[in-house]
């Protein structure tokens, strides 16, 4: 009497494509699965379901990214410069080398007549993101690219870019109050403003500016300012003012604590005494 045969055995089939024969089976489930239903993992291969539960969720993933960009505002801050600039050029080659006034330059540029009769308040900001020249504008952005990777990852990148509009403000100010009639652009007060910052931060935490270039840059900068024609004194020492007011409190010294939330009241009060500064000299 013959004896029975055992069954013949099955052979697995990929748990996505049942018509596919599996090879392996998934390290983290035990689900046999084809070749293109499996991801190298670090030990083993992992089916693609297993493989996505292993991935991060976007928002952890934004974060992720986030903490790796230090300067992240002072990127972007450069990042309009430059969009603004090429939109300039675009409308007119002349703007890259600005041999003279464009339209662009004269929608976006600061002066009296535009505030007290067209009442373009925006121009108070939208100056500071005008640049005549791609010598102007390189020069500005690497000093804010310098600046920015002092002060950022040093304050914060809400008190940065607090401290950044609030020295624009202030240098569009002192613009309208030394040279009102005159059309005023640039990054330049901000950036002053973020070089004042940095000179009484480190003055404040027992550093001596000149020994680390910020103080020697500072000064050169305001002999030029006074020496060389076409620049906006005005814009350049408001900037400044600004930026120590606001500075003096978010980089205070350890030893004279001050509230968390001065810190972050301060730039935007100064944002508020700009602008008015600004109307009344509109008005007047």
């Amino acid at each position: 009497m013959a004896l029975p045969q055992p069954p013949m055995p099955q052979t697995a089939t990929c748990y996505r494509h049942p018509g596919r024969e599996a090879g392996r089976r998934c390290t983290r489930c035990g689900r046999p699965a084809c070749s293109e239903c499996l991801v190298q993992a670090s030990v083993g291969s992992h089916c693609v379901d297993c493989a996505k539960l292993d991935r991060p969720p976007v928002a952890t993933k934004v974060r992720y990214w986030s903490a790796r960009q230090p300067i992240l505002v002072t990127y972007s801050i450069i990042a309009l410069n430059i969009a603004v600039f090429i939109w300039l050029v675009i409308q007119d080659s002349s703007a890259f080398l600005s041999s003279n006034a464009t339209r662009g330059e004269f929608d976006l540029g600061l002066a009296k007549i535009f505030l007290s009769r067209d009442g373009e308040w925006y121009r108070l900001i939208s100056s500071g993101f005008l640049h005549f020249g791609i010598i102007h504008i390189a020069f500005n952005m690497l000093l804010l690219f310098q600046l920015g990777n002092l002060l950022e990852p040093a304050i914060g990148r809400v008190r940065f870019g607090l401290l950044y509009f609030a020295a624009l403000l202030a240098g569009s100010a002192g613009a309208l109050i030394v040279s009102p009639n005159s059309l005023s652009g640039g990054a330049s007060g901000a950036v002053f403003g973020l070089m004042a910052a940095a000179f009484v931060g480190l003055r404040n935490r027992g550093v001596n500016p000149f020994s680390t270039g910020i103080g020697t840059v500072l000064v050169i900068n305001l002999l030029l300012t006074f020496t060389l024609p076409g620049i906006s004194i005005g814009a350049h020492v408001g900037g400044i003012v600004g930026g120590v007011l606001a500075g003096w409190v978010i980089m205070h010294p350890h030893h004279r604590p001050v509230p968390k939330w001065a810190t972050y009241a301060t730039p935007v009060a100064v944002m508020v005494i700009s602008v008015l500064v600004s109307v009344i000299v509109s008005k007047s």
